[in-house]
């Protein structure tokens, strides 16, 4: 690891500026385009997103549609929106504020980890590329034929040589790539989904990146497995749309 990166590791307000590069691609105004799909496709991204980190600092970031009188305000506003007393999971301070002035129509909000470094799969995993995915995404994988290029790292843990639980990156950056986890019903609750996410990290360290993991408040299974691993969390994130 270079210092740069260790530094980057202890500093919640720079996971924070990663994990919403990585989530959106930017216009050179730092203005919100679209979902940073690895694969083709153009989502467009929320028209708010603020990130509250544990240092104590807020990050907005808006969509490049919203009007610049709209972004004065909310930016202001934003800027009063630190955590305090430890309550992560309450709305942002001036929640009902920023509903109304964007006419917000839903909002999503939750928890972002870092995956610690040398955190090891407790289970043998395996890495799937092109060369292995057929062989081993049959009986409920099948769709990761479209994606298995472009999302990149993937990890598996196989039960009778078919994958059940996979982890890959689903938002790419050349600094941070956020987790993307699915784990087929039967097999929830084993421990599964713990040992992929701990094996995709480890596979993105290698690559000189830093493997994020963040999910909804509402997703207690996906908080689950971040307990379980022992995840850092660095911030809370809130998006309308």
């Amino acid at each position: 690891m270079t210092t740069g990166q260790k530094n980057t590791e202890s500093n919640a307000s720079e996971l924070m500026k990663l994990h919403v590069e990585a989530l959106f691609t930017h216009d050179r105004n730092m203005r919100l385009r679209t979902i940073n799909e690895p694969w083709p496709g153009e989502d467009p991204a929320p028209r708010f997103f603020l990130g509250r980190d544990l240092e104590g600092t807020a990050l907005c970031r808006f969509r490049y549609d919203v009007p610049e009188e709209l972004v004065g305000k909310l930016t202001t506003l934003c800027a009063d929106e630190a955590l305090s007393g430890g309550d992560f999971q309450a709305k942002p301070k001036h929640f009902e504020t920023y509903m109304e002035i964007l006419q917000g129509d839903r909002f999503t909000m939750g928890p972002c980890f870092l995956v610690p470094e040398r955190l090891e799969p407790n289970r043998d995993v395996i890495r799937i590329t092109r060369e292995n995915q057929e062989d081993v995404s049959r009986g409920g994988f099948e769709w990761l034929a479209s994606e298995i290029d472009y999302a990149q790292p993937c990890v598996a843990l196989l039960h009778d040589n078919r994958a059940v639980s996979v982890c890959r990156s689903v938002r790419i950056t050349p600094r941070a790539d956020e987790a993307g986890l699915e784990t087929l019903t039967d097999f929830r609750g084993k421990g599964y989904a713990a040992a992929v996410v701990a094996g995709w990290a480890m596979a993105v360290r290698q690559t000189g990146k830093l493997p994020l993991y963040s999910t909804s408040w509402d997703n207690l299974a996906s908080r689950s497995v971040a307990g379980k691993l022992g995840l850092s969390l660095y911030g809370v994130n809130f998006k309308i749309w």
